[in-house]
């Protein structure tokens, strides 16, 4: 067996640390799974794109003060409820609408942006990377399962890697590294450090309370502690408590943001009630949804997979086509509505839509009804192509692949 060692510096603290993995490849890397990544989780919040520019203003005033200032960052909104925010390789960082309605002010903002300019300097997720390389290399093809699995197909190969990036917890070494630092770039920026104790308190109290959303969110990927509220505390004791806070700039920037809430809390709701089966309460919240914010794609989406559910194909059909006229990059949007048309055996649109969804996010179920599809028209030699990459990935999808792909080649 062939051992591969390298040594390093890291960028942020100076100090030694294993290297397998090159800047190049770190820039590549994050740059290749950014937009992957994003869309598993949400999309952009592309409804209100002033608030993606203030976020991105925000991180790039953090962004110049790092160890780092030469990495290509970029900041991005996404579409989700849940609490969290995430950086992959190369400072690709994004923070979900459901975190930012929790905050009250600007430094807030910059002290979960610092954290995670941080993480990408110091190469968190490339450390991680390298350690599941060494503990199981060969696993990169596996398919990874979306939260919302009971919609959705598995994600493979890049798309996978990159969710999990995102997704998988930081070790406490790691999270006090990312808070130091992101507390110092603070102060350097002109922000209050102060923020930063605050939100790691009001953190904990809500980890104690297991607040909903937090825990699959936030607590998930970035788990607070006593140790980390003490440790930030004295550091702010030492640097210094004061500076720039910034309520007044970041309510007008988020006023949107949260008058258009009890749009989202309507669709939450939808969600919870369509994955527990009460379909006709469903299809009403979500229309009150629709009725606040008829621009989000978001819902339209949801409301069409209701109709599916209720055997109205039709009616689902002219829901996943107004979600994907408002947001076409969304493979998701895509996904759903290339499902549906090859329900109604709309050959064409089915290959189209699934085809675009695989160019993003490229999912098992895609590759398994393009097949099927092939199989249709009979192109054999097609059908065989995409039977065997849904055959790459895991469980039933794999297994009906497998099966399919077996008659074909006897």
């Amino acid at each position: 067996m062939l051992l591969l060692t390298g040594c390093a510096v890291n960028p942020v603290t100076g100090e030694k640390q294993l290297s397998l993995i090159g800047e190049g490849q770190e820039l590549a890397l994050g740059a290749e799974q950014y937009t992957p990544t994003q869309q598993t989780q949400g999309g952009q919040f592309y409804v209100d794109p002033e608030l993606t520019l203030y976020v991105r203003e925000v991180g790039q005033k953090m962004a110049r003060v790092s160890d780092r200032p030469d990495l290509p960052y970029e900041f991005v909104v996404l579409n989700s409820s849940v609490p969290n925010a995430w950086a992959l390789p190369g400072g690709k960082i994004a923070i979900n609408r459901g975190l930012l309605v929790k905050f009250d002010d600007e430094a807030q903002l910059a002290s979960v942006l610092g954290h995670e300019i941080v993480h990408a300097a110091a190469r968190h997720s490339v450390q991680r990377m390298q350690q599941g390389m060494l503990i199981n290399a060969g696993v990169a093809g596996l398919g990874f399962a979306l939260s919302d699995s009971q919609w959705a197909g598995l994600l493979m190969g890049g798309a996978a890697m990159g969710a999990q990036l995102a997704l998988a917890q930081y070790g406490q070494g790691d999270e006090l590294e990312s808070d130091h630092y992101g507390i110092v770039y603070m102060k350097k920026a002109g922000y209050d450090p102060q923020a930063a104790v605050e939100l790691q308190e009001i953190f904990l109290e809500m980890s104690k309370g297991r607040e909903a959303g937090f825990v699959d969110g936030l607590f998930a990927t970035h788990p607070p502690s006593s140790k980390r509220v003490r440790e930030n505390s004295k550091l702010v004791n030492k640097i210094g408590a004061g500076g720039y806070r910034g309520a007044d700039i970041y309510q007008k920037k988020t006023a949107f943001l949260r008058k258009v809430q009890p749009a989202y809390d309507a669709h939450d709701k939808a969600m919870k009630l369509a994955s527990g089966g009460n379909m006709n309460a469903a299809l009403k919240k979500v229309d009150e949804a629709i009725n606040v914010l008829p621009r989000e794609a978001m819902f339209y989406s949801l409301r069409g997979r209701i109709h599916q559910e209720l055997n109205n194909p039709d009616k689902a059909s002219a829901d996943f086509d107004k979600a994907v006229s408002l947001y076409p990059e969304m493979f998701v949007y895509r996904l759903h509505s290339g499902l549906n048309a090859l329900a109604l055996n709309n050959l064409s649109k089915a290959r189209e839509n699934l085809t675009r969804a695989n160019e993003v996010v490229p999912t098992s179920i895609a590759f398994l009804r393009l097949g099927d599809i092939a199989v249709k028209e009979n192109n054999r030699k097609e059908a065989i192509a995409y039977y065997s990459k849904a055959a790459e990935s895991s469980g039933d999808i794999a297994e009906e692949a497998r099966r399919k792909l077996a008659a074909l080649t006897q």
